[in-house]
């Protein structure tokens, strides 16, 4: 099964941060899913767009400014992929992703 793992440090002036929200800034769980997105396309060999489906995405603890995320993504035997995003040892994110049609 091809694996793949990344971090990714949450840049503090992230865009999403200025209407999410301005007094308490909390990662988007769509910005989340679109770094898991890109990270895939590249475990696939593939171009980042189109064509992905999202089969299911749980979110369990908020994500801040500068916070430190580590993904680590998996192909099941089923062709999908398995994520799981966590920070400092605690899962944050998971689900998974079904690739384009070849």
């Amino acid at each position: 099964m091809d694996t793949a793992e990344s971090t990714w440090a949450v840049p503090a002036d992230h865009p999403a941060f200025a209407g999410h929200f301005p007094a308490r800034p909390i990662v988007p769980g769509v910005v989340l899913l679109d770094h898991a997105l890109l990270l895939a396309a590249q475990m696939r060999g593939a171009a980042p767009g189109g064509g992905w489906q999202i089969a299911q995405a749980k979110f369990f603890v908020p994500v801040g400014p500068s916070q430190v995320l580590r993904f680590a993504l998996q192909t099941t035997p089923r062709g999908t992929i398995a994520f799981s995003v966590s920070c400092e040892g605690r899962e944050v994110a998971a689900g998974s992703l079904v690739p384009p049609a070849p």
